[in-house]
């Protein structure tokens, strides 16, 4: 910094007297040296004071606020999905402000605002002098509490000399570029009063239920007294507080002549009345699709230099937004029904009570019981005094047993994302179940195995026995998957009629051969590619958790042929001009599934919608469109899949709850043929009827166009012709021929007026018994009684990471003497 040329030549001047002081410091204490030493450390505030100027705030326009456009999120038929704002603010001018508002905040906060420069030195003294005497004051104007509030990260709020300065420079810029008017509009838009209320406007209406010019004296010094301190003198929490404080705002009123003596002993009567009404955000069509994209959206605008709340950019995405509007009002709808069916199960004097061993441990998880526990409450009296709360009590289970769902759409030769609903209603549970959700999938994940499968040479007619199957795990544990309380048939049965009608034996006997690790390769190359798969025998019946997007993704591989496309949503983004940024294409194809073995798949995923667990599509929506899809269903009901295949659209849906120990209780309405098949068969019969996909259009088959995979064929072929095609256990290892298998019988056809069987809750229940009274094994070696650990379907655990819908893991070990058997639930 360069100082003029006047200052440098007094300096000379001063600086010698300075150093004689210096030698003789006796000579400090004389009124000529005091005179001095005053004078230098006025120069040395003068000094800090021009350091600081270059560290305040630049006051380019204290009114940036008002003009600041969020960015829109746009579908592609052009509606507004969601936008994106700072805060939850509605700018209003001053002169449409209610009076009683000005004459409230002047005559409290700062009653010579009109007569100072941004600093009122009186005020600052006398605040000054009694913090000083132990009572503490803020000589802050109302200049200064703008400056403040614009700018917190530039200024601070630290209880530092440095701050108040940079406090008042700042002050003095708003002073002397802008009027008292243009300060104090700005100050009442800026303001918060709490419950994401930005502004006297949303706060009139958080408050009060109307506009800021419809406030009255009343209610406008109440919305001013909690400027002091919005949380200490919250209406809603502390009314005691507020209504106090709202009458020392009438008394500064009345004191600076804005309010008559007969006035003012009339309103502080009055009771405090508040109409409290929480302000959301406009949440848009797609708010959990906005979060979604948030982070991504500012890391571009950073990266771009450009700013997401204020520069009005416009994100064009994919999103159709009729499918979007039918696709919310299908998940209503479902979560209306599922709810009725889930407050009648977990009705306070059936299920849900303080004797519940499920009840007590939500009541132990609560931040209640943790506040009460840290307050010194002994543990145990802490949960019986929440457990006597019968308020407490029905909170607890109206925020537990709250259904909840998730919807995702998109078009199989693109990877375009059409729909996208995260809940059933973003204001309540924000949380987003088609992408930050991870749940067991069940029955949805069984295409993998069979796609797996036909990639290594079987065929969709290719047959097994449906009998009963142990698996070793090693470490004396065995793997016996079940398909619920419905027995094996004993009869050999088509692999596309196993996959249909969801036989468990079928897909873990199919697993055997595959191979988990090759499974799990190919769920991820179709599209399972964030959530972690544990390559074990139970992950054919979907042990390992995934999202809905990447479900639905995978089966989006399937219905384009074996070719992944990874999900796209936005297309373009352009400024608030109309002029293109950056323009975004879809990503490339991957070959994730040969085309033969994904058509194979996808034409045995039909049966599920013709005959099998999906039959409702066909009879109760009516869908006569080529559709494909397969239903899924965890254990004790947990969760509830069923995702859709059309050769312009793959829709999936889940339901369930957030905690997967609370489940509808019902073997009809957990199934995910009843729980979530209703979301996406409403929406397919919604979007065939206007006309948004084709009922015309259907899967066509195409030839291998490679001659790689034409040789292959015809060498598969030959080998068939001259071993037969593999079937049952003897089937070879991967990659090895086929060993000569005997012709087996086709099982029967179900009769055609028969109703389609169900796709039952996979689960067991059985009590403990010995190893050897559950199917023994031919030739097994002679072994000392063991005991089989079944589950407990009393008390729901959580699940075991390589447990399985329909799976009892068994470990084999020697039961004690005496001792007491383990009973563990498994899923």
């Amino acid at each position: 910094m360069t100082f003029p040329a006047s200052l440098r030549a007094r300096w000379a001047l001063l600086w010698p007297r300075l150093a004689r002081l210096a030698r003789r410091p006796e000579r400090w204490a004389s009124a000529h040296g005091l005179l001095w030493l005053l004078a230098a450390l006025a120069l040395a505030v003068f000094l800090y004071v021009l350091a600081l100027i270059p560290f305040t705030p630049a006051i380019s326009d204290i009114r940036k606020a008002k003009s600041d456009q969020p960015a829109q999120l746009l579908s592609a038929d052009g509606r507004l999905l969601a936008e994106y704002r700072w805060v939850n603010r509605e700018w209003v001018p001053l002169d449409t402000i209610a009076r009683p508002v000005v004459d409230a905040l002047i005559a409290t906060e700062d009653h010579r605002f009109y007569d100072h420069f941004g600093l009122d030195w009186r005020r600052t003294a006398s605040a000054l002098v009694r913090t000083l005497g132990g009572d503490k004051q803020g000589g802050s104007t109302i200049t200064q509490q703008l400056a403040r509030n614009l700018y917190p990260e530039d200024i601070g709020r630290a209880p530092t000399l440095t701050r108040k300065i940079k406090e008042a420079i700042t002050a003095l810029k708003i002073e002397w570029l802008y009027s008292k008017d243009e300060i104090l509009e700005t100050y009442l838009n800026t303001v918060p009063f709490l419950y994401n209320a930005y502004g006297i406007e949303m706060a009139a209406r958080t408050y009060f239920n109307k506009s800021a010019d419809k406030l009255t004296v009343l209610e406008s010094a109440t919305l001013i007294g909690m400027l002091k301190g919005t949380a200490y003198y919250n209406p809603v929490l502390n009314p005691e507080r507020a209504q106090a404080r709202r009458n020392t705002v009438l008394a500064q009123m009345k004191k600076r002549g804005k309010l008559s003596a007969a006035e003012y002993d009339k309103l502080v009567k009055r009771p405090l009345r508040i109409r409290f009404e929480r302000q959301n955000e406009v949440a848009g069509l797609a708010p959990h699709l906005a979060q979604q994209l948030r982070r991504q959206l500012i890391d571009w605008a950073d990266r771009n230099g450009y700013s997401l709340y204020s520069d009005g950019l416009v994100i064009h995405t994919i999103i159709d937004g009729r499918l979007q509007e039918i696709a919310n009002q299908a998940v209503q709808r479902q979560g209306r029904q599922l709810q009725g069916v889930a407050d009648a199960a977990w009705a306070p004097r059936s299920a849900w009570g303080a004797k519940s061993p499920l009840v007590q441990q939500l009541v132990r998880e609560s931040p209640q019981y943790e506040k009460a526990v840290a307050a010194g409450t002994a543990p145990e009296e802490a949960a019986k005094r929440l457990l006597d709360d019968a308020g407490f009590l029905r909170s607890l289970r109206q925020a537990k047993t709250r259904v909840q769902a998730g919807f995702m759409a998109l078009d199989p030769r693109n990877g375009a994302v059409l729909a996208w609903v995260g809940s059933r209603d973003y204001g309540v549970d924000p949380f987003d179940h088609v992408q930050a959700a991870r749940r067991q999938p069940g029955s949805t994940f069984k295409p993998f195995v069979y796609g797996a499968a036909f990639a290594k040479g079987m065929l969709p007619t290719d047959e097994l026995m449906d009998t009963t199957v142990e698996i070793p795990l090693g470490g004396k544990r065995v793997w016996r998957p079940t398909d619920g309380r419905t027995p094996p048939s004993e009869e050999p049965m088509q692999l596309r009629d196993g996959l249909a009608y969801s036989k468990n034996t079928i897909t873990a006997q199919l697993m055997q051969q595959v191979g988990p690790e090759r499974v799990a390769q190919l769920a991820r190359a179709m599209g399972v590619r964030e959530s972690k798969l544990e390559a074990v025998p139970a992950l054919a019946l979907g042990t390992s958790s995934v999202t809905l997007k990447e479900m639905v993704a995978a089966y989006g591989t399937i219905a384009n042929g074996g070719r992944y496309m990874a999900p796209q949503v936005i297309t373009r983004i352009e400024d608030k001009n109309g002029r293109l940024l950056e323009a975004f294409k879809p990503a490339s194809p991957e070959r994730a599934l040969g085309l033969a073995a994904a058509q194979e798949l996808r034409d045995a995923m039909r049966g599920v919608v013709d005959k099998g667990t999906g039959v409702a599509i066909r009879s109760r929506y009516g869908i006569t469109a080529d559709v494909a899809g397969k239903t899924g269903t965890t254990q004790d009901n947990t969760d509830g899949w069923f995702i859709l295949m059309h050769p312009q659209l793959v829709a999936g849906a889940w339901a369930g709850f957030n905690d997967g120990r609370i489940t509808l209780r019902s073997d009809y309405w957990g199934q995910g043929a009843h729980s979530a098949l209703p979301i996406v068969g409403d929406v397919f019969r919604q979007a065939l009827r206007a006309k948004i996909i084709d009922a015309r259009e259907r899967f066509i088959d195409e030839e291998e166009s490679s001659w790689i995979a034409t040789a292959t064929g015809t060498l598969r072929n030959w080998v068939y012709d001259l071993f037969g095609r593999p079937t049952g256990e003897q089937a070879g290892p991967a990659g090895a021929p086929p060993a000569p298998q005997p012709d087996l019988p086709r099982a029967p056809a179900p009769a055609a007026s028969a109703p389609p069987q169900e796709e039952r809750p996979e689960i067991i229940e059985a009590p403990l018994i010995p190893l050897q009274e559950v199917a023994p094994r031919a030739n097994a070696p002679a072994e000392p009684p063991v005991w089989v650990e079944q589950p407990a379907p009393e008390a729901p655990q959580p699940a075991a990471p390589s447990a399985a819908p329909g799976v009892v893991i068994v470990p084999v070990v020697p039961r004690p003497q005496g001792a007491a058997p383990l009973l563990a639930e498994t899923r």
